[in-house]
């Protein structure tokens, strides 16, 4: 029997009740604070001033607290809009918007299918506003605007990590490995990278998701309309 169907532990008097959602909400504010790393089943019970092993009550794994925090943000994750474009383009901002305030979410989606309840409701939600079309056309189309999320969202959340681990931004980077890249591009190796470093568009992160989802939600609706 999977976490979500397995019933939790009849109500006792105990000095520190416990109940399934608190121990998620209890593992949620110590990854926010410190990454999957600070996550472990002993902590967690000192965070809600129990024994570790009252949480076996409510989890029998690691793994099963991982899949319950998934799921938990998951319920953030609520995709909006009166055609299918407008919900696969608020699918696509609102799962950023959770790894932006959830950043260990980037560590834990996309491989297998998630399966709690709150993961299915959205995905639900979303094959139900592609209406009409075809399924053959709708399961890639919503796969590839996943996929475009994943990776989106794990390159950002890379980047604000090396942010961190250097102590240097973006551009602070950008003018310490500048004159090495001008000294590369001198030697004339890399003609079309040097266009588009001096020439092309310097985009913020903003500005390159919304503009490669357009993109994307532009070929599926051209594969709608054929």
């Amino acid at each position: 029997m999977v976490v979500w169907e397995r019933p939790e532990p009849p109500d006792r008097p105990v000095p520190a009740p416990l109940n399934r959602a608190r121990l998620v909400r209890a593992a949620i504010q110590l990854a926010d604070a410190d990454g999957l790393d600070a996550v472990s089943l002993r902590k967690v019970a000192a965070a809600l001033d129990v024994g570790p092993m009252r949480l076996y009550g409510y989890i029998a794994t690691k793994e099963e607290l991982l899949d319950l925090m998934l799921d938990t943000v998951y319920a953030e994750i609520q995709p909006t809009g009166d055609d299918w474009r407008q919900v696969l383009r608020s699918l696509a901002e609102a799962t950023r918007q959770a790894a932006h305030q959830h950043e260990w979410l980037a560590d834990l989606i996309g491989g297998r299918p998630q399966l709690g309840p709150n993961t299915l409701a959205t995905g639900n939600a979303v094959l139900a506003a592609m209406g009409s079309v075809d399924l053959d056309t709708v399961v890639p189309a919503v796969a590839a605007v996943r996929a475009y999320v994943v990776g989106a969202v794990r390159r950002e959340i890379a980047e604000r990590r090396a942010e961190r681990a250097s102590g240097m931004d973006i551009k602070q980077f950008q003018t310490a490995y500048g004159p090495y890249l001008e000294r590369t591009f001198a030697t004339g190796r890399f003609p079309a990278l040097a266009m588009a470093v001096r020439s092309g568009p310097h985009l913020s992160a903003d500005e390159t998701f919304r503009i490669g989802l357009e993109f994307l939600l532009d070929g599926i609706e051209a594969r709608i309309s054929n």
